[in-house]
């Protein structure tokens, strides 16, 4: 019996509902940004756009960069858009969309996501590239999923747990970023690798304080102190979570690299990031 309609919501032309894409539109390689202006940034640099294709926050392009075939699709903010983009993705290349059947043999995506964070180790300067080897989910997506953690993640968060003091309204769990794509971009000298946690918001949940009181005032310090198997954390932002535990899950590989805007310790930040932003966009198009 095929997948319901309910469940499985396709356009009048049979493709992905809040994509809007097509099978044959995406490569299986595909860059993941936030920013839909960021798409534009990365595919100037193609030789050829094959696929232009936008529906609400979610613009993507496909086509070749010196030999290879890309997609860019950007997912808008936050954990909750990243269960939509990464699930209809999945769907694009393992469940026959005619049938609604899950195909016999599945394909593995590789996914790198370009984006922004908040560092929260003084010595790391803004301008840097931070390398996600793991992520921290402050988030709840990967709970409403079988989600099987390796004996490492299953050790990491409880150690997490231990160590640091949170809300009792947070469950937070650990899940290991693809070693295959960390080691095809870990070769710039501006690289910081570790970990990254991922918040479901940019004030309160990274622990900015603006008029509302926060509820643990000290968490920031305490993360950024932990380390387990002499990795620290590095940096907050808003999406790798959700990426790497649905591809874990999926079968599917992914990594997050950040350009470093704020450092959260010493209270900077780098404005202007444009030359920065396009010197990571190419160092990725050539490693990937």
């Amino acid at each position: 019996m095929g997948i319901a309609s309910s469940e499985l919501v396709l356009t009048s032309e049979g493709k992905v509902y809040h994509l809007d894409l097509a099978p044959t539109e995406i490569s299986h390689k595909i860059i993941l940004v936030g920013d839909q202006d960021r798409v534009a940034l990365i595919s100037k640099h193609f030789d050829t756009i094959e696929v232009r294709s936008q529906k609400r926050e979610f613009v993507c392009h496909t086509g070749i960069y010196k030999g290879k075939r890309l997609s860019v699709i950007s997912t808008g903010i936050g954990t909750d858009n990243i269960d939509i983009v990464l699930n209809e993705l999945d769907a694009l290349v393992n469940i026959d969309l005619k049938n609604r059947t899950v195909k016999e043999k599945l394909t593995s995506l590789e996914f790198i996501r370009i984006g922004t964070c908040g560092v929260l180790q003084s010595e790391i300067s803004v301008g840097s590239f931070i390398l996600t080897t793991g992520a921290i989910g402050m988030d709840n997506v990967a709970h409403f999923y079988e989600f099987q953690q390796s004996e490492n993640e299953k050790n990491y968060t409880k150690a997490l747990y231990k160590e640091s003091n949170f809300p009792s309204t947070i469950q937070p769990y650990y899940v290991d970023a693809s070693s295959k794509i960390v080691q095809q971009l870990d070769h710039h000298s501006n690289i910081k690798k570790g970990i990254t946690i991922t918040a479901t918001g940019f004030y309160g949940p990274q622990g900015r304080r603006l008029r509302i009181p926060l509820k643990q005032e000290k968490l920031n310090d305490q993360l950024a102190q932990f380390s387990f198997d002499n990795t620290q954390i590095v940096n907050l932002e808003m999406e790798t979570s959700a990426i790497l535990a649905l591809s874990k899950m999926m079968g599917h590989e992914a990594t997050s690299i950040c350009l470093a805007l704020a450092n959260r310790p010493t209270g900077t930040f780098l404005s202007d990031y444009s030359k920065q932003m396009d010197e990571l966009i190419h160092y990725v198009l050539e490693q990937f």
